[in-house]
């Protein structure tokens, strides 16, 4: 009898929160850790099927590896991350989305009669493009302000104001829920395009426009995971401790 392991309750996005090599483990499995970080291994091991001993055991190798040393997110100030997400992963969505949908107009009318999968993958990213942009605004002009006003006023000391949306539990329970929708949104297009692969008789702006789809959805998955697993939790605590002061 196997002994069960002593991180089997423990959150993916923790894992991955404490060291993003980890994400490619859980990827490999086809596990979610982004959007839905909040499941346990056990949880996961048990809809997909898999050992969680050897899940586990790879997760630990990974951990304990001296290859190159994640960035340490966990540990940045709360402004900071709010900051770099917004320059970092928002800017690459808002220069991204205008060349793919230029990309996948053309592969629709140069090879959507041999491909008519085309036209709805062309459809969901539309769809996702849209709305991460208008979620992307909401972030911006809402959520991350309070954050850096939360964040100076505990350095400060000053008495925090309550947001006009009554707590930030608020905001960051709707920017979860339309991260699980973009989420959903890029399984599809991943299964429409057979993860990416470019059929056999696909041009080089065929190639080039998976290529892209791919690398867009990776850095989305890192995008959430920066906020659903470090910096969401970590606001939320953050506003109770002046609950609490």
């Amino acid at each position: 009898m196997e002994t069960l392991h002593k991180n089997m309750s423990k959150p993916i996005g923790e894992f991955v929160a404490d060291d993003f090599r980890t994400a490619a483990v859980f990827s490999n499995y086809g596990i979610d850790f982004c959007c839905k970080g909040d499941r346990t291994v056990e949880e996961v091991c048990n809809k997909n099927g898999v050992n969680p001993n050897e899940l586990l055991d790879k997760l630990d190798a990974v951990v304990a590896s001296k290859g190159n040393s994640t960035i340490d997110y966990k540990s940045w100030p709360l402004d900071l991350l709010a900051e770099y997400v917004e320059k970092t992963h928002h800017r690459y969505v808002e220069e991204k989305i205008p060349v793919l949908r230029q990309f996948l107009d053309k592969l629709c009318k140069v090879h959507g009669v041999n491909h008519p999968e085309l036209f709805k993958i062309n459809e969901l990213f539309t769809g996702c493009a849209g709305e991460l942009s208008a979620h992307m605004k909401k972030e911006e002009l809402i959520l991350f302000p309070f954050i850096k006003k939360m964040v100076k006023a505990s350095l400060s000391g000053q008495k925090l104001e309550a947001p006009h949306f009554g707590t930030v539990e608020n905001p960051i329970a709707m920017m979860m829920a339309e991260h699980e929708n973009e989420g959903e949104r890029f399984r599809k297009i991943a299964l429409l395009t057979n993860n990416y692969t470019p059929p056999a008789d696909g041009c080089n702006t065929y190639k080039v426009t998976f290529a892209m789809l791919e690398e867009f959805e990776k850095d989305l998955h890192l995008h959430i995971h920066l906020e659903n697993n470090i910096l969401f939790p970590e606001a939320a605590k953050l506003e109770k401790r002046f609950a609490t002061a």
